[in-house]
């Protein structure tokens, strides 16, 4: 819901932190792999229970995952070259690992730690289950027809109800208050599951 607005307002500063970042032994795919290796770290101490270093893993394995787009992007206006979208694929599969391990991570360490039940972790898979069915069908459709969402980024992305930004606040909240984590999981597996079928119906009626 403010990822637009707000990639406008990061925009800047993660610009000038891929200038920074710019050294020959950093490239996009490592700061992807980055992102993968620290998320799944953060799902495994979640699971045990070591809430903090699983939250500063987490919001770590964010920040990497903001900075490697606009880097390729740099490297590629340098370079001249055109983007083949081999990143753009390594970088959804891995916030796709991310995001279900983390998941599991907190259902994990919060049924063990607080007897919380395992039912509302399972409906917020199966409402991002939805959702990637729907954004990457679109994706893909939208590609074949000529009728790409053109936001700098390699996929076409159905704005929704829930997005990146309340993605990462949601399960930073888990992290920072695992005992009430089942209950927060409840409310988000509704409005991801709203933010679906907002989806669904919003690719529908584009793709006509």
């Amino acid at each position: 819901m403010f990822d637009v607005r707000l990639r406008r307002a990061m925009g800047p500063v993660l610009d000038r932190a891929a200038r920074w970042l710019d050294r020959p032994w950093i490239t996009p795919d490592r700061l992807t792999g980055l992102n993968l290796v620290l998320g799944v770290s953060s799902a495994v101490m979640a699971a045990a229970q070591w809430w903090l270093p699983a939250l500063a893993a987490w919001l770590l394995c964010r920040l990497a995952d903001g900075l490697d787009g606009p880097l390729a992007r740099r490297r590629n206006r340098a370079t001249g070259r055109e983007d083949a979208g081999q990143g753009g694929f390594w970088d959804i599969c891995a916030d796709f690992v991310v995001y279900g391990a983390t998941v599991v991570g907190v259902g994990v360490g919060a049924t063990a730690g607080f007897g919380a039940p395992w039912l509302p972790f399972l409906l917020v898979l199966f409402a991002y289950y939805i959702n990637g069915t729907a954004f990457l069908a679109f994706s893909s459709i939208a590609e074949k027809t000529g009728r790409q969402l053109r936001d700098g980024r390699s996929l076409s992305f159905i704005g929704g109800l829930t997005e990146g930004a309340e993605t990462i606040a949601v399960h930073s909240l888990w992290l920072i208050f695992p005992a009430a984590a089942w209950p927060i999981a409840s409310v988000w597996a509704l409005l991801v599951t709203a933010s679906g079928v907002q989806r669904i119906v919003a690719g529908y009626r584009a793709l006509r």
